[in-house]
């Protein structure tokens, strides 16, 4: 499965953003599906995943409450809604599938990877 990220940007601290990420290829809703991200210098790390249904998500501490994550098989998409953004959240965005229904945060668990998109939170 292809997957192309897009919607980061520069935002100011307390600002909203919603990445996107299509897919294409493969039967969308057979994959559970996760956004990473990278800092600079820093390794990359699960911030949000959801179950092929949408019914199931799970988030990294530092976002609960701020981040939501949600799924659309009719258009192959998965979203990343972020508000109160903040400066700690600036990092280079990634979405990923898994046709393992037990993949959990190792990026390991994760088969296809998109390119990322930049998100730059100035405080």
């Amino acid at each position: 499965v292809q997957l192309q990220a897009s919607g980061g940007g520069l935002v100011q601290a307390g600002d909203s953003l919603r990445l996107s990420c299509a897919a294409s290829g493969r039967t969308f809703s057979r994959y559970l599906m996760g956004w990473f991200r990278q800092a600079p210098g820093k390794e990359r790390e699960f911030v949000a995943g959801i179950s092929t249904s949408g019914a199931g998500t799970s988030y990294v501490d530092s976002v609960k409450g701020r981040f939501t994550i949600s799924r659309d098989n009719a258009k192959d998409t998965v979203y990343l809604q972020m508000n109160s953004l903040k400066s700690e959240d600036t990092a280079v965005y990634y979405c990923a599938a898994s046709s393992n229904l037990g993949a959990g945060r190792r990026l390991n668990d994760y088969d296809y990877w998109g390119r990322g998109t930049q998100v730059t939170v100035s405080s």
